[in-house]
């Protein structure tokens, strides 16, 4: 008596998928709640400030509930009051171009100082490592507010600095360094330092030495050693840490307003100012929008650049 086809077994190879297939749905399935949650946190907020960037400004802050474009039109134009020319905002565009510019120039500070820190962290002995990273993040247990007001106490025209250079006869009469780009630009290093060293350390620490050892021994220099053994070796590390100190110093508020003054603002201080004094809430919406896409764009940028480089990792 003919039993019909046997079943077909399953393959080993499509039991392994099945499975693989329902424990991706029941991870997904258990970060439901918290993926949900985040979704609500960070998203909202972010949806609410795109909404208000397409509104018109209330009388005394706040908005009206009218469609407009303005917003983002003045982000980067203006409108003349008597004869209604357009023009383009120039304050805006050298806050933009003064907040790029000191970003960048933060990052490369803090790479330059902070590269020999992490490296000379990496090549001491396990006791001291401990001590030195401690020492590092020790700013982290201050404010940010009370560290800042710390660099305005050494470079202020009577603080710690020009004292010590009047006292050695270096300038008979104190330099304006307070107020200016260059404050700013100290303090911002000084904030964001600690951000580039714990990457880099971080990358240092996996580096094989003996690697280090052998360029030496196949009578390379030191500069050949570094540009072509240590610098490839680490520049995850060397990336990470300009992405974690680019991006928080573009958007800085308190360092450019303690520092700065109010004559030299950056995009954060321009937002706060529009959200406050100015009572011009969609733009101010704009102009945070407008730093969020030049972060975006930053961040593109660097995924290209790696994926490029490492096309298969």
């Amino acid at each position: 008596m003919d039993a019909g086809p046997l079943p077909r077994l399953a393959q080993p190879g499509e039991a392994e998928v099945a499975a693989r297939r329902a424990e991706v749905r029941r991870n997904w399935l258990l970060a439901s709640p918290a993926l949900a949650l985040l979704f609500c946190a960070a998203s909202g907020p972010l949806l609410i400030v795109v909404v208000y960037s397409f509104l018109t400004p209330g009388d005394f802050g706040n908005v009206k509930w009218i469609f407009s474009t303005e917003g983002w039109f003045r982000v980067f134009f203006t409108r003349d009051i008597f004869d209604d020319t357009v023009s383009f905002a120039q304050s805006h565009l050298d806050i933009f171009r003064r907040s790029v510019v000191l970003s960048l120039q933060t990052t490369i500070l803090t790479l330059i100082f902070g590269f020999p820190t992490a490296y000379f962290i990496a090549t001491r002995s396990e006791k001291w490592r401990v001590f030195w990273l401690f020492l590092i993040t020790i700013p982290f247990w201050t404010n940010l507010l009370i560290r800042t007001f710390a660099i305005m106490e050494i470079v202020r025209n009577r603080g710690v600095l020009n004292t010590l250079l009047m006292s050695m006869g270096v300038i008979d009469e104190p330099i304006q360094i307070l107020f200016t780009d260059t404050a700013v630009l100290i303090g911002m290093t000084y904030v964001y330092l600690p951000l580039m060293v714990l990457p880099i350390y971080a990358a240092m620490e996996r580096l094989d030495f003996r690697l280090v050892e052998a360029g030496f021994d196949l009578y390379a220099s030191r500069m050949q050693v570094l540009r072509r053994v240590i610098i490839p070796l680490v520049k995850p590390g060397l990336i990470a840490g300009s992405i974690l100190v680019f991006v928080p110093a573009i958007g800085a508020f308190v360092t450019p307003r303690v520092l700065g003054g109010g004559r030299n603002m950056m995009l954060g201080n321009l937002i706060e100012l529009q959200f406050g004094q100015g009572r011009n809430w969609p733009l101010g919406a704009a102009l945070s929008l407008t730093l969020l896409i030049i972060v975006a764009v930053a961040l593109v940028f660097y995924v290209r650049n790696a994926s490029r480089e490492n096309p298969h990792g």
